[in-house]
């Protein structure tokens, strides 16, 4: 009677962990799923909004159309490529980085932008240029400025490039590209950073009062509460990665701004794919 209370019992404990490691697959299975449907909706979305504007004669528009063209171009290759979750939602985050290109478009066309776009990981810390500034760097000028000019054509929506800042605002050129691509920064490209930021108001927390770069402050945040640490705003930890933005109820997760129900989700947000403004909205219907 022991032996075969034993059976019985190893049985029932054995069916619920059969049971349990299938629930676990299909809950897998359908979050990788829905994850892999919003990565492709917003590419899509993206695409519509590339080719549906028209930039005239506007160069910085035009040179924002082709940086969010760019995108587009990189997002469809990270849907095709992604196997995780995580992969697919940073297709869909490449897809947003090319939405703020169409906003920027717009923008310098005299168009309305679209609702307010969720910010970019990293872009708050980056700031953002507030004053027209030209430097000289190894013999070649460089400017920034917080509106869009035939001198000032190259947007960038603000983030961390390489691990340092990068505020937001229009560019002569893209200094920060090889960084970008390399994701190593070369002697010529901080000198322009530190140049062009020196004194202005607006930058993030990754710069000194003298618009040096704060390393010690990005140790501090990558060790702690920054993109690596552990710590309450961590990226990887409690903050953008765990419970933060990418979390459950964070910006990325279900009930954020990039989730289901938030004002990038798939419901009736202002970029939603039902009511939204860039849905079946204002700019939807592509």
């Amino acid at each position: 009677m022991d032996a075969l209370l034993w059976i019985v019992l190893i049985a029932l404990i054995a069916g619920g962990a059969f049971y349990y490691s299938q629930q676990r697959k299909v809950a897998g299975a359908r979050e990788l799923e829905d994850a892999a449907a919003e990565a492709r909706r917003w590419t899509e979305r993206l695409g519509g909004q590339v080719y549906a504007l028209d930039p005239r004669d506007d160069a910085p528009a035009k040179q924002a159309l082709a940086d969010a063209a760019e995108r587009y171009t990189a997002a469809g290759s990270q849907v095709e490529q992604a196997k995780s979750v995580q992969q697919y939602r940073l297709a869909q985050q490449t897809a947003y980085e090319g939405l703020y290109y169409v906003s920027a478009a717009r923008t310098t066309l005299g168009l309305d932008p679209g609702p307010e776009l969720p910010p970019i990981p990293g872009q708050a810390r980056a700031g953002q240029v507030t004053a027209d500034r030209r430097v000289e760097v190894d013999g070649r000028d460089y400017e920034a400025s917080p509106q869009a000019s035939d001198r000032t054509r190259h947007y960038y929506p603000g983030g961390m490039v390489a691990g340092r800042p990068v505020p937001r605002g229009w560019y002569s050129e893209p200094w920060w590209k090889p960084a970008l691509v390399t994701g190593a920064w070369v002697g010529g490209s901080l000198l322009v950073s530190s140049m062009l930021f020196s004194g202005m108001m607006g930058m993030g927390g990754g710069w000194n009062a003298d618009g040096s770069y704060a390393q010690g402050y990005q140790d501090g945040m990558d060790s702690g509460g920054g993109d690596g640490g552990s710590g309450d705003g961590g990226d990887a930890g409690g903050g953008d990665g765990g419970g933060g933005d990418y979390g459950s109820g964070g910006d990325y997760g279900s009930g954020g701004d990039y989730g289901s129900g938030g004002d990038w989700g798939g419901g009736g947000g202002d970029w939603g794919g039902g009511g939204g403004d860039f849905g079946g909205g204002d700019f939807g219907g592509f």
